[in-house]
């Protein structure tokens, strides 16, 4: 495995408490311990000048980082002292590493703090065990600068969520993998810029902890390569069930699909065709037909159906839809017509609700949105794509991915729809739903990134192209195919 593929697998604390007791047979902790603070000094010399730093250190693991960290910075010249919040337990590794410090030792209190211009927080780490107190986050509150050591005190390594009081850190240095709370908001936020660092954890010890979740990413996935034999139907079909009062809805779905490769996109707007037709783009074809008849046609596999439509108009698709064995993309009204009845979602295979939307479903999701959104997932038998500024993807078999590759530009009405679109492309193509669903997300944030800082809905699909031929480009290289020069590998 490679280091971008590396990257991607996201440990939970409970997982990473797991990684390292198996590490730990194979390399003691204190050496890991003497990398993790060798690391984070690094860090502090590599992005800021020479200046007064504390180090608030705390009583486990993630103290024992900091005093190495203060030792390793005195060594280089700087000036530190450390303050404890309370002594390692004796005759652990953390203690050891403490009895090293033998520079100046301060109160842990904020008026001490605030004397410094660098704060390196090693009070606690991902795993809490109990909310953080504001007599804690005074101390932390009153320095200049922060540095946090693997999370900033205060926030849960597996949600990214608060437990009692938080200070934002300006860096965050983390070891052997990022965390979801790195990625998760108000985690994400409050990390500041986080900086991953090896600290000699072998590999081996990765697979058996069965880490289930990842950063999204190419390399997690390949989007369908386009070859010179590539034709409509091979790139696949796109059928979007557009309703008589929205129309815009559809289109906007219809232009995601168009847009991120698909090979053939068709409307079906039966008695409302006319309403469509007279503004179509010439690509687009508009059925009249009732759905029954459309069905017929085997090769019209993966449906869109939601964006635009009224509850009553949901109701008379999407359960014909299952019935006929289709794939189903649901958005937007299915959500509507599932309010508090979960199970009227089963059998579709993607479906798209943003934070609202799942909470008139499913109820509100809680601190832990992975594990709220695995449970859907469960509950639906469908890929799950919470969307938000932290996307979260899940399938029902445990996989999520978490998606930080977005834009605020994404929160425009259709933003939704267009993203349907790009979901369905990738089923059509061949993907499968949970790997599809997760390309469609990136894919979404990458148009946005391209098309500006203000654009509309309507913008995003002509910024998809340059958007999958990165995702290709960026694919091939996670996965080792590609050369430094841009020349593939046999």
């Amino acid at each position: 495995m490679n280091d971008a593929e590396c990257q991607l697998l996201l440990p939970d604390p409970h997982q990473m408490g797991q990684i390292d007791a198996l590490a730990a047979r194979q390399v003691p902790i204190r050496t890991l311990m003497e990398n993790a603070g060798r690391a984070v000094a690094r860090a502090v010399r590599r992005h800021m000048r020479p200046c007064r730093v504390v180090v608030l250190c705390g009583p486990g693991n993630n103290g024992g980082d900091g005093y190495v960290a203060a030792r390793r910075l005195a060594e280089a010249g700087w000036a530190v002292s450390v303050a404890s919040l309370a002594p390692p337990r004796p005759g652990g590794d953390a203690a050891d590493v403490a009895a090293l410090w033998t520079g100046p030792r301060v109160p842990f209190t904020a008026e001490e703090v605030a004397r410094y211009d660098l704060v390196i927080d090693a009070v606690f780490g991902a795993g809490l065990s109990r909310p953080v107190g504001e007599d804690v986050a005074a101390v932390l509150r009153a320095g200049r600068r922060i540095v946090a050591i693997d999370m900033p005190t205060g926030v849960d390594g597996a949600t990214g969520s608060v437990w009692g009081h938080a200070v934002p850190a300006e860096l965050t240095v983390t070891f052997c993998r990022l965390k979801p709370g790195h990625l998760l908001l108000p985690g994400r936020e409050l990390c500041g810029r986080s900086e991953l660092a090896d600290i000699g954890i072998p590999e081996s010890v990765i697979a058996p902890a069965q880490v289930r979740t990842w950063r999204n990413a190419p390399g997690l996935w390949q989007v369908p390569h386009c070859g010179v034999e590539s034709y409509k139907y091979s790139r696949g079909v796109v059928s979007i069930c557009g309703g008589g009062q929205m129309p815009g809805a559809a289109r906007l779905s219809a232009a995601g699909a168009r847009g991120s490769g698909a090979g053939l996109v068709r409307l079906a707007a039966g008695p409302a065709a006319d309403l469509y037709r007279m503004q179509a783009p010439a690509g687009l074809i508009i059925d009249s037909a009732p759905l029954e008849d459309l069905l017929h046609d085997a090769r019209r596999k993966v449906w869109v159906c939601g964006p635009g439509l009224t509850v009553d108009e949901v109701a008379a698709t999407f359960s014909t839809l299952v019935a006929a064995g289709r794939q189903v993309v649901a958005d937007a009204g299915a959500f509507s017509m599932a309010a508090g009845q979960p199970d009227r979602l089963r059998g579709a295979t993607v479906i798209t609700p943003h934070a609202g939307e799942f909470a008139r479903v499913f109820g509100h999701p809680g601190a832990d949105r992975p594990a709220a959104a695995r449970q859907a997932a469960v509950r639906t038998g469908a890929v799950v794509v919470m969307k938000g500024p932290d996307t979260i993807i899940a399938s029902p078999d445990g996989r999520v991915a978490i998606n930080d590759h977005a834009t605020p530009a994404l929160g425009t009405a259709g933003s939704g729809d267009t993203l349907t679109g790009i979901v369905s492309a990738m089923l059509a193509a061949g993907m499968p739903p949970w790997e599809g669903a997760c390309a469609a997300v990136w894919l979404h944030g990458e148009a946005a990134m391209h098309a500006g800082p203000w654009p509309i809905a309507e913008q995003f699909d002509l910024h998809l192209g340059a958007a999958r031929a990165k995702a290709e480009a960026l694919g091939r290289k996670a996965l080792g195919k590609e050369m430094p020069d841009g020349k593939m590998r046999a």
